[in-house]
């Protein structure tokens, strides 16, 4: 009777063990994923904030504005355009 009581407490103190084991291991993955949420919504709201500030650069009258400002560009007319013509000799050399 006594080797079965000393192998009942060895497995009930493995067990025992396991169990705590098992319970840190998911305490410590809980916290981990409440982390990797907490990152997940602060990357959600950097993304978001990001975007708007793309597509408030991106509108049409702020490219024309900078175009015509920093780039000294202007919208092409009849009186600035050059029009190349095709020299007659340059048919043979296709």
């Amino acid at each position: 009777m006594t080797r079965l009581d000393g192998l009942l407490v060895a497995v009930l103190l493995v067990s025992a063990l396991v169990l705590v084991r098992t319970s840190y291991e998911a305490r410590r993955l809980f916290a981990e994923l409440d982390r990797a949420r907490s990152e997940q919504r602060r990357l959600d709201g950097d993304y978001k904030r990001l975007d708007a500030e793309r597509q408030a650069q991106a509108t049409h009258l702020r490219v024309e504005r900078v175009a015509r400002d920093r780039l000294a560009m202007r919208v092409a007319g009849p009186g600035i355009t050059a029009y190349v013509r095709e020299a007659a000799g340059s048919e043979a050399g296709r």
